[in-house]
């Protein structure tokens, strides 16, 4: 069976290859000695695009299940396009980031909260897909000063609970079962395989596997599928706020996505007043890999 990680995982946080070193996430307590409910921020694993200091830095946030190499082609086609800084981030439990129990929005935006001003990034354009679209527009509503424009590619900040193909993807990645000491391409056929009786997109399927690496001659997930799978609920939902953010604001939208409903536009308005909808014909979710050039045109449009 593959293995992951129960605990939380810290991963010294370099661009390139870094060694994994395991422990424990220490519990803040307040002045009085209580336990301090605001989530402790994690080392993010990132990769930065140097530019123009001077002109507000590009940061995209992946989806559930992604990582910031998803990302890849895009942020430098912006990086050349735009003369911005762009950077690229792996959030918890996925990638080469830390894997903790807590998969909160409110934790994934303390972890930014931390990462953001220590590389002298903000104010900050921030871009964020599916469950790095909540996360940038839970941030920019905690903290309106770091973020200068916001762009939601894909998502609304509702609850998704209808979307329970996730939890069987994370099921069925948990149930594959691979040798020790098996080649990676004939581990990642059997993985293939195995999927394909649950989830039969074979686009999904690739998407899936970028996360199985080999780890001392075991092959395991990047993503923490123990958390994702005890906490998938807080992944679908997004936290209630009665504050709005008053900045720019872009959702764009997958024209044959079902996850942004007409439904959700008044909540949208009221949390983000400023906002712009845009829809990207002949896209599904995945905005940014089915119609890359019109995604990347509909950011440099919004910077303008």
């Amino acid at each position: 069976m593959l293995r992951w990680a129960a605990a939380c995982r810290v991963l010294h946080r370099a661009v390139g290859a870094s060694r994994p070193s395991f422990s424990r996430t220490p519990v803040a307590l307040s002045s009085d000695g209580r336990r301090d409910t605001k989530p402790s921020p994690l080392p993010l694993s990132y990769k930065l695009l140097e530019g123009e200091a001077a002109l507000p830095a590009i940061i995209l946030l992946h989806g559930l299940f992604g990582n910031k190499a998803n990302f890849n082609s895009t942020a430098k086609a912006l990086a050349q396009r735009t003369g911005r800084r762009v950077l690229t981030v792996d959030a918890r439990n996925h990638g080469d980031s830390p894997h903790c129990p807590d998969v909160s929005y409110e934790a994934m935006s303390q972890d930014l909260q931390g990462l953001l001003p220590q590389l002298g990034l903000t104010p900050c354009v921030l871009v964020g897909h599916s469950m790095g679209g909540k996360t940038a527009m839970l941030l920019a509503l905690q903290r309106p000063e770091l973020v200068d424009r916001l762009i939601a590619v894909d998502i609304s900040p509702v609850g998704h609970e209808a979307f329970s193909h996730f939890s069987t993807y994370v099921a069925a990645m948990r149930a594959v079962d691979i040798p020790d000491d098996v080649p990676r391409s004939h581990a990642r056929k059997l993985a293939d395989e195995q999927l394909s009786a649950v989830v039969q997109n074979l686009a999904v399927r690739q998407f899936l596997l970028t996360n199985l690496v080999e780890q001392n001659g075991h092959f395991t997930w990047r993503v923490n599928l123990d958390a994702l799978a005890q906490h998938m609920d807080k992944i679908l939902a997004f936290p209630q706020r009665q504050d709005s953010y008053s900045g720019p604001t872009l959702f764009l939208l997958g024209g044959e996505s079902p996850f942004v409903q007409l439904s959700h536009h008044p909540e949208m308005k009221r949390l983000f007043p400023r906002a712009q909808i845009q829809t990207v014909p002949n896209a599904g979710h995945w905005v940014h890999a089915d119609r890359p050039e019109d995604f990347m045109a509909a950011i440099q449009g919004f910077l303008v």
